[in-house]
């Protein structure tokens, strides 16, 4: 192992605003938990609550982590970065049914003045229930993964921190909106499992593919920035861009296909009809 790749490793550049909101998030957060558990323990279980801290420190890691110090000089860190905003912590931010704790979690003046006014009004929830449902979730977040592996939008967020920062912007909440139809976090209403999940899964899964294997099998260097890259560890640009392509098509396809055996399986089962099914 090179000295620059070990020092690297020790490098974690946090970033003082972002891990100030995550910790407040996760304080809301615990403060709402508790307080519903005292009327609904078997609604919120400790491990919802687990979910929901471990998605937050998914961020944390993703910000602030060698994954962020190392993303300009090795695309397999970048990538790994992108796996943690789009396949880690949006799904288990959702499995810990967010919305009631953090409303709970939060004074009432705020929640009355603040949010009351929007919970009354009609237009953010056919909003939300739009953007969360099927086609446009699918949409917005496949649009946007192609979109921000295209070089020169790729590049350009290599380039400037502010267009780095809005395609991880991107990334996290069009998988919000991605993951949102599959855990369907109460209380949402549409509580039913569809068909319709297990087509919308697998496209995308097959979008991954085609991206992880570009990367994989180009036989040249896509991105301009990592061939002008010292290699770290020994590894020259085009094989870290092969282990980077490698690491989304396995990781990537294994989140997507694991939730599509089970929604099979779920579906398939006679007993579906008995008792509607919460979330994943």
């Amino acid at each position: 192992m090179s000295p620059e790749f070990q020092s690297a490793l020790l490098v974690w550049n946090v970033p003082p605003v972002t891990t100030l909101l995550l910790l407040l998030t996760a304080l809301i957060y615990l403060r709402g938990w508790l307080l519903i558990g005292q009327t609904r323990p078997a609604q919120f279980p400790a491990w919802r609550l687990g979910c929901f801290l471990l998605g937050l420190f998914a961020l944390f890691l993703a910000v602030a982590s060698p994954l962020d110090t190392l993303d300009g000089q090795l695309l397999s860190a970048h990538m790994g970065q992108h796996f943690l905003f789009m396949t880690i912590a949006p799904p288990l931010l959702l499995l810990g049914l967010p919305q009631v704790p953090l409303l709970r979690g939060l004074p009432r003046p705020v929640v009355r003045r603040i949010f009351g006014p929007l919970l009354r009004s009609q237009w953010p929830k056919k909003a939300g229930h739009f953007l969360t449902s099927l086609k446009p979730a699918w949409l917005l977040m496949n649009l946007s993964y192609i979109g921000w592996h295209v070089p020169a939008a790729y590049e350009l967020a290599l380039r400037s921190q502010n267009w780095h920062d809005l395609e991880h912007a991107c990334f996290f909440f069009t998988s919000l909106l991605f993951w949102w139809p599959i855990v369907r976090p109460w209380p949402d209403a549409r509580q039913r499992l569809s068909w319709m999940l297990l087509p919308y899964l697998l496209t995308s899964d097959l979008i991954n593919t085609i991206i992880s294997a570009s990367l994989c099998f180009s036989g040249r260097v896509i991105y301009p920035t990592y061939a002008l890259t010292t290699p770290l560890l020994g590894i020259d640009p085009l094989s870290d861009q092969a282990a980077a392509g490698a690491f989304m098509w396995v990781t990537n396809s294994t989140v997507f296909l694991l939730p599509t055996f089970w929604i099979t399986i779920r579906l398939l089962s006679p007993s579906r009809e008995r008792r509607p099914v919460a979330s994943i």
